[in-house]
């Protein structure tokens, strides 16, 4: 496949990376900045903004999320040589390139559900890992799965519809569990252990929840009951880290929801 990537950031560079391992062509690379070391890595050429998009079978538009809508109305009127649009995005719909779609292009969705902090290791990351595919084209949506595929990736339908929920689950999934185990650094460091001491702890709890589900996967003073504990637990925080503690009451709220003992831990966790 011949692709355009607009947006050579951290997800961009990935795909982009992954793609050319994978035998597509990348015809060229947009950005708002220079893009001459991207188009490097990507064995491609920089292109601009100015003339039209060469001939492709797919531009890629890999920015934020707010920028998308903007992008696709400035290429609008570049892309008579390009045969499909996609974004990247897992929240915003797949109608955010209308403009694209005005123009004769079939658009569609394209989201990698993995965390991508380096393109390098991004592009390693995604083989293996799953990716939201929807289109306002059948035959898009069938090449969109092809593609997923021809780099590893495992396809699944993201209809507009589920976007907004399945986004919130990703962000729970990824952004959360970083959020939780940097309170969990924190207070490691207050008492004087290791964090390391740590790791084996949470990779064995990650190897649960994937395994058993998180339900059957949630051990600890909360799912047992133990509220002196976690008095004990509140009590040690308040006087050796304070400003933790707000935080390790919120996620104490959530895992005693999850636990089925809300009302048990109401009043310790308020």
């Amino acid at each position: 496949m011949r692709i355009i990537l607009a947006g050579p950031g951290r997800a961009g560079m990935s795909l982009g990376l992954a793609f050319r391992d994978a035998g597509h062509e990348l015809v060229g690379v947009l950005g708002r900045e220079s893009t001459g070391e991207a188009a490097g890595r990507l064995a491609t050429v920089e292109l601009s903004w100015d003339e039209l998009l060469p001939a492709a079978d797919l531009l890629v538009i890999s920015v934020r999320d707010d920028a998308i809508g903007e992008i696709a109305d400035r290429l609008a009127p570049r892309a008579i040589g390009v045969g499909a649009a996609v974004h990247v995005s897992g929240s915003v719909p797949v109608g955010a390139l209308a403009p694209l779609a005005d123009v004769g292009l079939p658009i569609g969705g394209f989201h990698p559900l993995q965390s991508l902090p380096e393109p390098r290791v991004g592009a390693i990351r995604l083989d293996g890992a799953w990716v939201g595919v929807g289109a306002t084209d059948e035959g898009l949506h069938d090449r969109l799965v092809e593609l997923g595929r021809s780099i590893g990736m495992v396809p699944f339908d993201l209809p507009d519809r589920a976007r907004p929920l399945y986004h919130a689950g990703a962000s729970a999934a990824a952004n959360y569990l970083v959020g939780c185990l940097a309170l969990a650094e924190r207070l490691f460091a207050a008492a004087g252990v290791p964090w390391e001491a740590a790791w084996p702890l949470v990779d064995a709890v990650v190897k649960n929840a994937t395994e058993l589900g998180p339900d059957r996967a949630l051990t600890g003073p909360i799912a047992r009951g133990d509220v002196a504990t976690v008095e004990h637990q509140r009590a040690a925080i308040r006087e050796a880290a304070p400003e933790l503690e707000a935080g390790f009451v919120d996620i104490g709220r959530a895992v005693a929801h999850l636990a089925g003992r809300a009302e048990e831990f109401g009043s310790v966790l308020e």
